[in-house]
């Protein structure tokens, strides 16, 4: 399975913080934005992956903070979005990447953390064929795509960002697909929103039943660290869920590690260049 993670909104409900920088390579709490669904998509024993980022002369800051992937048993490649045309514009733009193959896409922005977050994506990755979505609970759904269920849980419906929602269940941005998913995104029409609507993917997947949803548990993190509230909220938790835990969420070579794409020694090395660092010496000590 490929991995996609899309890195290239202008960031522009967080102006002035993203005039000199890109979104995903803000800090929350200690590490960069962009190596929470990275290691989303290493947990998932994804190794092969593009990042897609803004045009305009950014790729430089990427690759200074993930390089091609080596040191976390990656394969990182980048690709600009020349124009913002919506999520799904990700799987076109991707389709050579794909080459056929199963994509799991995941929003830059997003923040998905759970001890047993393990247990929902082997599920999904088991789902080889169509599409597999999670679905979150939250108290206001309008700004998201909204998931809609009837008594017995069968899905019934999927709107974005709707005036008048039909539940609390909403779509984070973690998408499982099969390799139809490309096609499906080359053949949407813009929405009203002037936008290819991740959700239109989903709704395609749906009408042909290869849809499933993944309902995460109500204490389950996510965090859409769009705007300065929302950022500051995901930094404030993973500060907290770092403290009590005692682990580093996010920490990539970590994960590498126990995923055995990386050698101990490796990881050590990695955590002596950064030994004057909590960072450093947390891989260090594991």
């Amino acid at each position: 399975m490929k991995g996609i993670i899309l890195a290239a909104g202008k960031g522009t409900r967080l102006y002035p913080m993203t005039y000199p920088v890109s979104k995903p390579l803000l800090p929350v709490f200690d590490k960069p934005m962009i190596y929470y669904p990275l290691d989303v998509l290493l947990q998932a024993g994804i190794r092969d992956i593009l990042v897609i980022i803004p045009p305009g002369g950014v790729a430089r800051a990427f690759e200074d903070t993930l390089g091609d992937g080596s040191r976390f048993g990656a394969r990182i490649s980048y690709k600009e979005q020349p124009v913002a045309r919506g999520i799904a514009d990700a799987l076109i733009l991707g389709a050579e990447f794909i080459k056929g193959d199963r994509v799991c896409l995941a929003l830059g922005d997003n923040i998905f953390y759970s001890p047993t977050f393990g247990k929902n994506l082997r599920d999904a990755l088991r789902h080889q064929q169509g599409a597999t979505i999670f679905g979150f609970y939250v108290e206001d759904p309008r700004p998201f795509g909204v998931v809609e269920f009837d008594e017995k849980g069968n899905m019934l419906s999927l709107e974005e960002k709707p005036q008048y929602p039909k539940s609390n269940y909403v779509v984070p941005g973690l998408y499982f697909y099969d390799k139809d998913a490309s096609e499906i995104a080359k053949n949407l029409k813009p929405s009203a929103r002037g936008e290819l609507e991740i959700t239109d993917v989903n709704i395609e997947y749906m009408r042909r039943k290869k849809l499933k949803v993944s309902l995460l548990d109500r204490d389950f993190t996510w965090h859409d660290a769009g705007n300065a509230k929302s950022l500051l909220a995901a930094a404030n938790e993973i500060r907290r869920l770092q403290k009590e835990s005692g682990r580093l969420i996010g920490c990539i070579e970590e994960t590498a590690w126990r995923q055995g794409f990386i050698t101990t020694q490796q990881r050590n090395e990695v955590g002596e260049s950064m030994k004057t660092t909590r960072y450093g010496q947390y891989l260090m000590n594991l």
